[in-house]
């Protein structure tokens, strides 16, 4: 048991480091490619650090035919890439850290809402029905992913129009664009970078698993929780790293685009991976509880974001406290179900 301590430590400092170049060449894509931070971060940092969670969700399923892991860790990232942002809150003392980011990341926050809900009512509607139990892909399961791809292109289109006109007010000077490094060597640090994450998350992941084996907590909750934690250190890194950076839009579209790709992409390869019919039918129904806080705390998001300008009190912003208070209380509330 010590050495898997050793193991789950030594992989979540590799990530936190490769974390911080992750960040840094995402930036540096933006810049180059004029993308802008929002739409990098829902895309390349979203991307590459919810990786784990489709990979550790596939494993759950193949490896240890354990669905409701696979379920509970999608959906209790959800929670905690929420909660990053109530930390990053704490942590960015130039105002509050929501006031910061573009209202791009108000579109990327209520897709998210509505793939969560989604998500939930195919929790619900299978346990009321099993009309397409037996199907081997959910017509729900599909329709997430539909979801998921209208989603990018929104946020793609959005990001775009507010990037021409930031252009047309004001255009940056040209020696400032030549300055950082080159966009293929940005590009092969970011892959560099996302291949060590990925593959250190996955080799914590699979740590996590066989720690909860051995200490025998339940599935529901351990996924929910102790595996959604180890998965979304990626995205705790990234955060925290881009905030250091001074770009607290890659931060928090990073987060939030984690949850779109969680619940589009993660989601369908696991129902994918189940070949036992739909896998709406054998979870549990304590993640509607964990999907349902989750949409619940993006809407803070939402309004923290709208609401502007605010100011702080010494350490957190009200939105700040009740994202860190809304993970602790469903963390509770999931452990006293489970």
């Amino acid at each position: 048991m010590a050495l898997l301590w050793l193991q789950f430590a030594a992989s979540a400092v590799i990530i936190l480091l490769a974390a911080h170049f992750l960040a840094n060449s995402a930036d540096d894509v933006a810049d180059r490619t004029g993308l802008g931070r929002t739409f990098i971060g829902v895309v390349m940092l979203a991307t590459a650090t919810s990786l784990p969670e489709l990979a550790t969700g596939i494993s759950s399923i193949t490896l240890f035919d354990a669905p409701d892991l696979a379920i509970g860790d999608a959906f209790g990232s959800n929670l905690f890439n929420l909660m990053i942002i109530g930390l990053a809150d704490i942590y960015w003392q130039n105002g509050p850290v929501l006031n910061a980011v573009t209202r791009t990341s108000v579109m990327t926050a209520g897709l998210g809402a509505g793939l969560i809900t989604l998500a939930v009512l195919a929790i619900f509607i299978y346990s009321e029905t099993d009309v397409t139990a037996d199907w081997p892909l959910s017509p729900m399961t599909i329709v997430l992913l539909l979801v998921f791809i209208a989603a990018m292109f929104l946020i793609y289109r959005h990001s775009q129009q507010i990037q021409e006109a930031e252009t047309e007010a004001e255009q940056p000077p040209k020696a400032q664009a030549a300055e950082g490094p080159s966009l293929t060597r940005a590009l092969l640090i970011y892959a560099v970078s996302a291949a060590v994450i990925v593959g250190a998350a996955i080799w914590l992941s699979n740590v996590g698993e066989r720690i909860a084996e051995d200490m025998h907590w339940e599935q529901s909750f351990v996924g929910s929780q102790f595996l959604a934690i180890s998965t979304s250190l990626p995205e705790i890194g990234t955060s925290f790293a881009a905030l250091r950076i001074g770009a607290p839009d890659l931060a928090i579209s990073n987060v939030l685009g984690s949850n779109v790709f969680n619940m589009g992409i993660v989601l369908f390869f696991d129902d994918l991976a189940f070949v036992d019919g739909s896998i709406w039918e054998v979870v549990s129904s304590v993640h509607v509880i964990s999907g349902l806080i989750a949409v619940l705390m993006t809407m803070v998001v939402i309004v923290g974001i709208m609401t502007r300008p605010r100011g702080r009190f010494r350490f957190w912003t009200p939105d700040g406290a009740l994202l860190v208070g809304g993970y602790a209380g469903a963390s509770a509330l999931l452990f006293l179900l489970a």
